[in-house]
């Protein structure tokens, strides 16, 4: 098989991956014009909860709904009992406090699972390469573009054609109307940072077996995941599904044509995108 169409379903798995790291940042931004530097420790909640359900010999796949169930139950925690309460303040309280609670839980990984990272065994029924011909691809990475189709599926008709998506992207537009509609506005924020974070911690169970876990791998995913907000629009479910497939194509594409420079064409792609529509590929002014 070519190797420049390898790369491209190569990417586009990556691309689903960045997708779902980036979603619920963007949704959590675009209703409460939060910015959110605890996301990319939700991921790594994620990741850790897949390796100790690995460890206790739980199966993966009920390590699928458990892992981001729990990830997002904590993060809904973590906006009840300290993130609302800064919401209406400048975004530099915002960063402060996320920030230090990214580090704290960054910490507690690193006291609970050392410091030296870990590798997860691939599922037994996603073991080895499915061969069609000349095609012959890994299944776990096949399951990984499917299921994250899947779940992005689900995401928007969660998001287009429910009540709550409706009072979500009302909410994106004016929060204040919402209010005088006579919604519980703070419940639906708490929901939807729960979303997130639960979108963030199935993104780092998807992404252990590939990667394996290190206690680092969370600031790593919060810039990719905020690259990939800023190419799509702050705010916009498509414009994360776009753009995190640009990112993941371009990143594995450039990792064939030139290794070293693979990770700052990411950067370079953020830029063009900034210099041609600074509000995003989908993002409103």
């Amino acid at each position: 098989m070519n190797i420049y169409l390898l790369q491209i379903i190569n990417g586009i798995g990556i691309g689903m991956l960045y997708f779902m790291m980036a979603v619920g940042l963007s949704i959590v931004f675009g209703l409460l014009g939060f910015v959110n530097f605890a996301h990319g420790a939700f991921f790594l909640l994620g990741a850790y909860a897949c390796y100790q359900f690995a460890l206790a010999g739980l199966d993966y796949w009920l390590t699928l709904v458990l892992a981001p169930a729990m990830v997002g139950g904590f993060a809904w925690v973590i906006e009840k009992a300290f993130l609302h309460r800064i919401y209406k303040l400048p975004h530099e309280f915002h960063i402060l406090l996320t920030v230090g609670v990214a580090l704290v839980l960054q910490e507690a990984v690193i006291l609970q699972w050392g410091i030296v990272g870990q590798n997860i065994a691939v599922p037994e029924a996603l073991e080895g390469v499915l061969i069609l011909g000349q095609f012959v691809y890994p299944k776990y990475r096949i399951f990984v573009i499917a299921f994250t189709a899947v779940i992005a599926l689900m995401l928007w008709c969660l998001l287009d054609k429910t009540r709550l998506g409706s009072i979500v992207r009302a909410g994106s537009e004016s929060t204040e109307m919402v209010s005088l509609l006579g919604i519980h506005v703070t419940r639906i924020f708490s929901y939807v940072f729960a979303l997130g974070g639960a979108t963030a911690g199935l993104a780092g169970v998807l992404a252990a077996p590939l990667r394996g876990v290190e206690p680092f791998m969370g600031v790593e995913a919060l810039g990719i995941a905020f690259v990939v907000v800023v190419i799509g629009g702050m705010g916009s479910f498509a414009g994360a599904l776009a753009s995190g497939l640009l990112v993941g194509v371009v990143q594995s594409l450039m990792s064939t044509l030139w290794p070293e420079g693979a990770r700052l064409m990411i950067f370079v792609a953020m830029s063009a995108v900034m210099l041609l529509r600074p509000n995003g590929l989908f993002g409103r002014t």
